[in-house]
C-alpha cells in the first residue's frame, strides 16, 4: 500500500516580492512568502486532498523555520527535511514589471538546499509514493545535489514508480550545454516530461516546437507534455500525433509566478485519479490558471471541490 500519493525533493526559499512596480532600488515595501518549484507542486497537490511528501535541506535560521512551518501547515509531510546548522536558507527578490510580468533576483550560493547529497536520500521513504515528481533545478544547484537527484531517480526506477520530470531550465545556474548533458538523460528515464515550449526548443537545439518534439522522441524521451502558456499545452506521446489541449482564459490574470509548478500538480492529480492523459493535461492547464489569479505561486490554488467546479464551468453564488 502506498502511504503517499506523491513525493518530491528540491530547494525552497523565502521570497520578498515588491509591492510596487519598477526597479527594486526604488521599492520600499515587500510581501514575504515561501517559494520553490517542488514545494509549489506539493502544496498544489495537497490542497486538492492528496498525500504529499517534500524534503530538502534548510538552514536553522528563522527563514528555514518559516519554510518548514509553512509547507507543513499546507498539509505536506516534511518529516524527512534536514536542518543544516552550517548553511543558510536561500532568499530571492521579485521585481514587478509592467513590461515582463516579473523578474527574480536569487541569493542562493552555498545555501542549505545546495548541500543536499545522496546520503540524504531515504529509499524507504521515496518508495512509499505512487508518483515521484522532480525538477531539473536540483540537478544544477551543485554536484552533490545532482548526485542526490540521480540517486532519487535510481530508487524510483528500481521500485517501478512513475517519474514525472519538469526540466525547469535555469540558465543562470549553468550553461545550455551543461543543462543538456544533465537534464536530457533524466528526461529519457522519466515516464512524463513537462517542459515549457521555449525550454524544449533550447534543450533540443531546434528553432521550432514540432522539430523539437520529434527530436526528443528520437533520442528516447517517451511522453512529453509541453506547456505553451495561455494557449494551453501539447500532449506528445511517442508514436502518436501531438494533440493541443486548450488553456483557460482569465479576465484579469495577475502573475504567472509558479504556473508551471501548478500545472505539474494538476497533471499529476489527473494521473492519480486515473484520468485519460488528455484530461490530465486539461487538469494541468486548469490548476495553472488558478495560479495566475493572485500574486504568489500557490496563494490562489483551490481545494478539490472548487477545482472540479472550475473544470465544469460552474461558479458559486456571490450575492
Amino acid at each position: 500500500m502506498n502511504l503517499l500519493d506523491a513525493v518530491t525533493m528540491g530547494e525552497s526559499m523565502i521570497a520578498f516580492e515588491a509591492l510596487d512596480y519598477g526597479p527594486l532600488r526604488e521599492v520600499e515595501l515587500f510581501h514575504k512568502w515561501v517559494g520553490g518549484a517542488e514545494d509549489n507542486f506539493a502544496i498544489g497537490l495537497a490542497r486538492l486532498g492528496f498525500r504529499c511528501g517534500w524534503f530538502s535541506r534548510l538552514g536553522t535560521d528563522e527563514f528555514g523555520k518559516e519554510v518548514f512551518r509553512t509547507i507543513k501547515g499546507e498539509g505536506v509531510d516534511v518529516s524527512k527535511v534536514i536542518f543544516d546548522p552550517d548553511a543558510q536558507t536561500g532568499v530571492f527578490f521579485v521585481e514587478r514589471s509592467s513590461r515582463t510580468d516579473f523578474k527574480c533576483y536569487f541569493y542562493r550560493q552555498f545555501s542549505a538546499a545546495s548541500r543536499i547529497s545522496p546520503d540524504d536520500i531515504d529509499p524507504d521513504y521515496i518508495k512509499q509514493a505512487k508518483i515521484v515528481y522532480l525538477t531539473g533545478i536540483t540537478s544544477v544547484l551543485s554536484e552533490s545535489a545532482n548526485k542526490a537527484m540521480e540517486e532519487t531517480f535510481q530508487v524510483a526506477l528500481k521500485n517501478d514508480q512513475t517519474i514525472v520530470f519538469d526540466p525547469n531550465l535555469r540558465l543562470r545556474l549553468c550553461s545550455i550545454d551543461t543543462a543538456r548533458s544533465i537534464l536530457i538523460p533524466l528526461m529519457r528515464k522519466s515516464a512524463y516530461v513537462l517542459p515549457g515550449d521555449e525550454e524544449l526548443k533550447l534543450l533540443m537545439d531546434c528553432p521550432e516546437l514540432p522539430e523539437a518534439i520529434e527530436k526528443a522522441h528520437s533520442i528516447g524521451v517517451k511522453n512529453l507534455v509541453v506547456k505553451t502558456g495561455a494557449e494551453g499545452a501539447m500532449l506528445a506521446c511517442v508514436n502518436e500525433k501531438p494533440k493541443h489541449v486548450r488553456g483557460f482564459s482569465l479576465k484579469h490574470p495577475v502573475s504567472s509566478m509558479g504556473a508551471g509548478d501548478c500545472f505539474g500538480a494538476g497533471f499529476v492529480a489527473g494521473l492519480l485519479k486515473e484520468q485519460p492523459l488528455e484530461q490530465c493535461v486539461r487538469w494541468g492547464n486548469a490548476l495553472g490558471a488558478f495560479c495566475l489569479m493572485a500574486w504568489g505561486p500557490y496563494q490562489a490554488l483551490p481545494d478539490y471541490q472548487q477545482f472540479q467546479e472550475f473544470l465544469s464551468g460552474e461558479s458559486g453564488i456571490s450575492r
